[in-house]
């Protein structure tokens, strides 16, 4: 099914922010890396300055960056109101201030906006959607996604979430996850039954704290990889 515009929220993250949800270190950007459902992130075109490829799948993409931006000035000041409304469930440490959590989320899609078309160019930025991806089996290093699976537990099914991961993981040697929590900011139901399935399927799951918490308690990342021998 066609992903609609209206139904998209379009609020990436920076390269600073990845390196902290996924405790990505040096050796770990030199591998090829695949960031499924990146979105207006910035991660992209901030590791292709830093002389890192990284390749972006996302459905967004199938729209210009005129129609992404468009669609961000019209949720922003909602998202940032409904942040404004709740302030007991979020962490004041990364971000300072309401404020300080716009100009971030601002200058992300400033940055890839300017990217965009230069990264579609370079097929930095792909068409593509969970749960299945248009990749050759261990094609990527490694596969991260942020602030899709998990988190919209009460959108996706546990069958959604399984074929997911394991399709990230046909197309990846590792997969990480980030976070564990849903949007009401308890441990997703499908945690547990995702570890299941994959340890029965051989692969070697942890549980990583990272060293980024805006979501109160949201600072657990997945890690899947495959250990038999």
């Amino acid at each position: 099914m066609p992903t609609k515009l209206e139904k998209v929220v379009p609020f990436g993250r920076t390269f600073a922010v990845y390196l902290k949800m996924f405790n990505l270190l040096d050796i770990d950007l030199q591998k090829k890396i695949l960031g499924v459902g990146d979105g207006p992130a910035s991660f992209n075109a901030e590791a292709r300055k830093k002389g890192f490829i990284i390749t972006s799948v996302d459905p967004i993409y199938q729209f210009t960056g005129a129609q992404i931006k468009e669609r961000f000035e019209a949720v922003v000041e909602d998202i940032i109101e409904q942040v404004k409304s709740s302030p007991e469930d979020w962490v004041w440490t990364y971000y300072k201030s309401l404020e300080d959590l716009r100009k971030n989320r601002l200058q992300a899609m400033e940055i890839f906006l300017q990217d965009y078309e230069l990264g579609q160019q370079e097929a930095r930025y792909q068409l593509g959607e969970l749960p299945k991806l248009s990749y050759s089996n261990k094609q990527y290093d490694l596969a991260l996604c942020s602030h899709f699976l998990f988190l919209y537990s009460d959108h996706y099914s546990l069958e959604f979430h399984i074929s997911s991961v394991l399709e990230m993981l046909r197309v990846a040697k590792e997969v990480r996850i980030f976070p564990l929590l849903t949007l009401s900011l308890k441990p997703s139901p499908y945690l547990n039954p995702v570890i299941e399935e994959v340890k029965a399927l051989g692969y070697q799951v942890s549980i990583e704290k990272v060293d980024y918490e805006f979501q109160k308690g949201g600072n657990q990342m997945l890690k899947i990889n495959f250990s038999r021998g």
